[in-house]
């Protein structure tokens, strides 16, 4: 196969985040035509196909694999400009990174917050369930993710943050229509509930700790995809939800929120999966968010639950 050429290997990565060729070619500034000549000769060097053509593009899996090694290449050429002087005015490192919902309406902006006033960093952002941010590191989308998942995506280096603390709440008008008649172990399993999307599990898992033998929470549930949202749903009596305990806190306070297992919170265990490349301005928004973490979330404990999916 031979050396790849960076300049197609970076055609294809500009096709990939622009979504067409034409696309691809204003932002490189070349013809649509020299972006599928670069394109067509990386697939006959690669032997494989590298881009589905369709609208937007998509990558195959071979592409993917190419586009962690473009998405690599481009971060050090940068750094090395800079380091050299020789950076060509285009502004700050841009920094690709997946985030769940629930971290992002918390405690993740405080961390970017820390990094972001000097001007030397701008951030792409990908929301994505914690239990599936794991998947844009391996398909070469972002640079860092917050995640789940304890076991290193191959070429990344993990820390653990902490664990993100949600509650099972509902409203007290909820609570006196669907859970008064018993103990929330027997009642939950069949009361209307709050979910993110159709891959949230965290509700069921739930049910399923706190009374063996049930599949699950309710059929009758309602998917709420944004974690404000989630939150406010729960609060006006649409059913019940685990919410994260810094969004139910006030709630609870002021009474539009009541807790229905006092003992029993449901922790969910974070991690920061990064490149393992020398970046200076991925190491600080690295340590940005671990100090972060450390603050807003609780300490990992001997019993993990897994997240939302």
């Amino acid at each position: 196969m031979g050396e790849l050429p960076y300049d197609q290997v970076r055609t294809l990565l500009a096709v990939v985040d622009e979504g067409t060729f034409d696309a691809a070619a204003a932002a490189l500034h070349v013809t649509p035509s020299a972006v599928s000549q670069r394109v067509k000769a990386l697939e006959q060097r690669t032997g494989r196909v590298l881009l589905m053509r369709t609208k937007p593009v998509r990558p195959t899996e071979s592409g993917h694999v190419v586009l962690r090694l473009a998405r690599r290449l481009a971060a050090l050429e940068e750094e090395a400009r800079r380091e050299l002087g020789i950076a060509d005015g285009s502004g700050p490192a841009r920094l690709s990174i997946a985030v769940n919902a629930d971290s992002l309406a918390t405690w993740f902006p405080p961390a970017l917050t820390r990094v972001a006033g000097d001007g030397r960093v701008c951030f792409e952002l990908h929301r994505e369930d914690e239990a599936h941010t794991a998947a844009l590191l391996r398909e070469g989308r972002v640079m860092a993710a917050v995640t789940s998942l304890a076991e290193p995506v191959a070429g990344c280096a993990v820390r653990p943050l902490g664990s993100a603390r949600y509650l099972a709440v509902a409203s007290p008008a909820f609570v006196a229509r669907h859970l008064s008649d018993g103990p929330p172990e027997s009642l939950l399993p069949d009361a209307p509930v709050v979910v993110f999307d159709r891959r949230d599990e965290m509700q069921d898992r739930f049910v399923r700790a706190l009374a063996p033998g049930r599949s699950g929470a309710s059929r009758h549930r309602n998917h709420i995809p944004a974690s404000e949202g989630f939150c406010a749903m729960v609060a006006a009596g649409l059913g019940w939800g685990l919410v994260p305990e810094v969004q139910a806190e006030p709630l609870l306070r002021s009474g539009a929120l009541t807790r229905l297992v006092p003992r029993r919170p449901w922790d969910v265990p974070l991690y920061w999966q990064q490149w393992k490349l020398e970046v200076p301005a991925l190491a600080l928004v690295a340590d940005a968010v671990a100090d972060t973490a450390a603050e807003f979330l609780t300490p990992p404990t001997p019993r993990h639950s897994p997240g939302r999916s």
